[in-house]
């Protein structure tokens, strides 16, 4: 079995909200095991988290690149939060979400995709790390494309024009105003960013996630009838979709009416029936541990020559 370790407690207790004690106890009952852990502490009611919150710890941009109908988001990862703010890298994570418009979501073929005449995307980035001094890492990118309307895109905590630490693409599909459709999409792009779900509705919602909702309800109202127990997981289910799927949630503009009512009405001042047809959320390091470091202790290490 695994060693309960502090930071182990610690990064459960950062993840979960439940106490320290229950934590631990959580951990020591599921093996080290933190995500077993989690759901431990949700089936005992200790923890009101519907989905981890992994650290952030990569840095780098989120970059995005929009052209009406289709748009892309890329993340280029760095190993400091000093390189976000060099302009040669920025022109680099401009250069790679421009391309991702291009060549699509695959990031392999991003990398090996020619630029000018200096070679690939992955030829520009190995220069990069040369000029720069520092590693760096395409690690991702998306492309969401309509026929007819907007895909609209936001990013959060902008350095620059297209560059930030969160992006988000939302495709909306209609014959009516681009100009409407691009004010909404803006807002439902802000929404996302702000409300991260985790679908756009009930029935995109990953198998292995539903499952594991379903299995944390029967598990919390054990020993009722299996009648009962069946309308509770129904019942949990409608409400965890309206925390997770975009067309059910509270729309953040006007709580008072869920994204999908707000689509809905607007289609008057577009003047034509308006389609949601999906969305693309990168926040920067999302899924990535990096091991952390005492910056003090690196200084003085460095300035005595260890």
């Amino acid at each position: 079995m695994a060693e309960i370790t502090a930071a182990l407690v610690k990064d459960l207790r950062e993840k979960s909200g439940a106490g320290m004690m229950d934590c631990k106890t959580a951990l020591t009952e599921s093996g080290g095991d933190v995500e077993a852990a989690i759901d431990w502490l949700r089936k005992k009611g200790l923890s009101k988290a519907a989905k981890k919150a992994g650290r952030v710890a990569a840095e780098g941009l989120v970059g995005v690149w929009s052209g009406g109908t289709r748009a892309s988001v890329v993340e280029v990862n760095s190993e400091t939060d000093f390189v976000a703010r060099n302009e040669a890298f920025q022109g680099l994570v401009k250069m790679i979400a421009h391309v991702a418009f291009k060549v699509g979501s695959d990031i392999e073929a991003v990398k090996a995709a020619p630029v000018g005449t200096s070679g690939t995307v992955a030829d520009a980035v190995a220069s990069a790390i040369a000029t720069i001094g520092e590693n760096m890492t395409p690690r991702r990118a998306a492309v969401l494309e309509v026929s007819a309307g907007v895909v609209a895109s936001y990013v959060h905590n902008s350095v620059s024009d297209g560059l930030g630490k969160i992006g988000v693409l939302v495709a909306l599909e209609s014959t009516g105003s681009k100009d409407e459709l691009a004010i909404i999409g803006r807002q439902i792009a802000m929404h996302v960013a702000a409300s991260n779900p985790v679908a756009l509705n009930a029935s995109e919602v990953d198998a292995a996630t539903l499952e594991r909702e379903k299995n944390v309800l029967r598990e919390k109202n054990a020993g009722k009838p299996a009648n009962v127990l069946e309308k509770i997981v129904e019942s949990g289910l409608k409400t965890y979709f309206k925390e997770v799927c975009l067309v059910d949630q509270p729309f953040v503009m006007d709580p008072s009416k869920s994204v999908a009512q707000a689509v809905k009405e607007i289609e008057g001042k577009v003047g034509a029936p308006v389609t949601l047809k999906g969305f693309q959320r990168f926040a920067l390091g999302e899924g990535i541990e990096k091991a952390e470091s005492d910056f003090a202790a690196e200084v003085a290490a460095a300035v005595s020559g260890g």
